[in-house]
């Protein structure tokens, strides 16, 4: 009897570690020299800064400043 439950436990135990050893195909997003996936945007191009590269630059030194804690403790 408790060889029965041990030899069912065991062929579970193995198909699942062998379940886990199977290769998952990959997506391709490259191809000759070419990117295939979502293209980049610039970081100012989003609904806050609307394009304006000079404000968003402005917006991060601000931000930067403000995480300088050498600034911060004087």
């Amino acid at each position: 009897m408790i060889g029965r439950v041990f030899g069912a436990v065991a062929l579970v135990a193995v198909a699942i570690g062998l379940a886990g050893c199977g290769e998952q195909p990959q997506v391709v997003r490259y191809k000759q020299g070419t990117y295939q996936g979502k293209p980049d945007t610039k970081p100012w191009d989003n609904p806050p800064f609307s394009g304006n590269k000079a404000e968003w630059e402005r917006a991060i030194k601000l931000r930067n400043e403000a995480q300088n804690e050498y600034r911060r403790a004087s």
